[in-house]
């Protein structure tokens, strides 16, 4: 259910109708917008009055909620979302690019490919510090030990930081180097995982899992919203399919889907949904064609070397290309590359 308030309500109006909601023993969720503020219901096990909470001052109306996901819709909420992560919009009209290794290996290694990502315009930073990786005997990550790289790489060059959690002692420490929280596509569905992020408060990058559908991507975004985090952007990063010219395939048809019932951001990874060096820089621009609010790629200064996933990681110059196109695409739709934060 959702309440929609008057578009001059005050403040004390809104916060009555929040008192009632949670006095009864629900859980009001405050959704400011553009025009006015919404007060999403969740917990209710069976049916709410509405009679009862339209007779607050300041209500326009209560309204059911058709999806079983509430806080995600457009229906809490028309206008886009954009999520603040370290300075950086995502999200609106503009666009990001962001860069960087699949895992973080050294100083010298992390360094090195944040300094080409600054330059080349890129507004934040990935890295994995935890890497969930198929085989027990591939490398794991530097855990705390690369959250501490990352957080010296990013006071360097002022680059925001992606990187992922994979439980919850990780999730601990992620969110207390990072700007960003990412859960991967292995843990889309690790629902007491996506509740810890939804109370961690800081913003969160949802992967959509290999054989995940759209309505359970936006489900597991309302597990973190449920919690109160309404920082959430998603990432389509490629499904399974029979097809065996590319490590997964990347359904770009969930972009203008997502746009079309939910307020959320949505990215595209091209380097995990391909595999492939070569298909990064073409499905990056068909990621922006199609509406993306910008990718996350792979760059890694000697791939060769690299102890994860070196066969689609761009090298620098490349990814210097990649951010010029999909800023040109952008522009052709109305939008730009958003810029990146100062040095400082």
């Amino acid at each position: 259910m959702l309440v929609v308030m008057e578009a001059g309500a005050r403040p004390e109006e809104i916060e009555a109708v929040v008192r009632h909601i949670e006095r009864i023993g629900l859980r009001a969720h405050t959704i400011p917008g553009a025009q006015r503020t919404a007060i999403g219901i969740t917990g209710n096990r069976g049916a709410v009055d509405p009679a009862v909470i339209e007779n607050f001052s300041g209500v326009k109306e209560v309204i059911p909620v058709s999806h079983s996901y509430k806080l995600v819709s457009r229906e809490a909420k028309p206008d886009d979302s954009i999520i603040n992560v370290g300075g950086v919009d995502v999200g609106g009209n503009g666009i990001i690019v962001v860069g960087g290794p699949c895992a973080v290996e050294s100083y010298d290694q992390t360094r090195t490919i944040a300094e080409r990502i600054k330059r080349g315009g890129g507004q934040l930073f990935r890295g994995g510090a935890y890497k969930p990786r198929t085989s027990p005997y591939s490398f794991q990550g530097l855990e705390e030990k690369g959250l501490e790289i990352l957080a010296r790489v990013r006071e360097e060059f002022d680059l925001p930081i992606v990187t992922e959690a994979i439980d919850h002692e990780s999730l601990a420490l992620v969110d207390q180097y990072a700007d960003c929280i990412q859960i991967g596509a292995r843990n889309m569905q690790n629902f007491s995982l996506l509740k810890a992020a939804g109370r961690a408060r800081k913003p969160v990058l949802l992967k959509r899992g290999m054989s995940a559908t759209l309505d359970e991507l936006l489900l597991s975004a309302e597990y973190i919203m449920s919690e109160g985090n309404y920082n959430v952007m998603l990432c389509e990063r490629g499904v399974r399919t029979f097809s065996d010219h590319t490590r997964n395939t990347v359904d770009l048809s969930i972009v203008p889907a997502v746009k079309r019932i939910s307020h959320l951001p949505i990215l595209v990874d091209p380097s995990h949904g391909t595999g492939k060096r070569n298909k990064v820089v073409p499905m990056s621009r068909a990621s922006i064609a199609v509406g993306a609010d910008g990718v996350l790629v792979e760059v890694h200064h000697k791939p060769e070397e690299a102890l994860s996933d070196g066969p689609q990681a761009l090298l620098p110059d490349t990814f210097d290309q990649l951010v010029r196109e999909v800023d040109a695409i952008a522009r052709v739709l109305g939008r730009a590359l958003q810029p990146a934060l100062a040095a400082s």
